[in-house]
């Protein structure tokens, strides 16, 4: 009886879940159709107001007559001018600048843009040495610096010469220095 009722109630609860991970394509597309909006019964839109006036031809758009009207092309400003919170001048994407506050925005930009290239410059010009101070030789140096000291280390640990003794005995092998030093 417990059984029966668990299932029943994932039955119940798995229908009103909000995925569409495990629904076939052809029922997802069934479930969209039933809320998919068409622009003309919108109130405001360009298609809309080419429907009211019943034109057979294509909409236009009001800001550029030569151009089809877009469809969900709302006219927000219209739609929330009473609301006090909603700004409808000086909206960034639709200031008019002159010609003279354009020109002093794109003389600075150009002034940002030569410094960047510029130090992307300095950056590839380092990265390209490979003689001298670079940070490449500075990290091999290290690595072979870390490598041979515990070489040495573990030398001492195993033979009980230090590394200063090690260091004579190289030179001893290699000729630097004479046997009765």
């Amino acid at each position: 009886m417990a059984k029966a009722t668990l299932t029943f109630l994932l039955t119940i609860l798995s229908s009103f879940t909000c995925t569409n991970a495990f629904v076939t394509p052809s029922a997802q597309r069934i479930s969209t159709q039933l809320f998919e909006v068409d622009p003309s019964k919108v109130q405001g839109t360009a298609v809309a107001k080419a429907a009211e006036a019943g034109d057979d031809e294509p909409a236009m758009n009001p800001d550029n007559p030569n151009l089809p009207a877009l469809k969900g092309d709302y006219d927000w400003d219209a739609e929330y001018a009473a609301d006090d919170d909603w700004i409808t001048e000086n909206v960034p994407g639709k200031l008019v600048v002159n010609e003279i506050d354009l020109a002093a925005q794109v003389t600075e930009l150009t002034k940002i843009e030569e410094k960047y290239r510029k130090i992307r410059k300095e950056k590839e010009y380092e990265e390209a040495r490979i003689i001298g101070f670079v940070p490449m030789a500075e990290t091999y140096n290290s690595r072979f610096a870390m490598f041979f000291l515990t070489v040495g280390l573990l030398t001492e640990y195993w033979t009980g010469i230090t590394i200063p003794g090690q260091i004579e005995e190289m030179a001893r092998v290699g000729g630097f220095i004479g046997p009765d030093f």
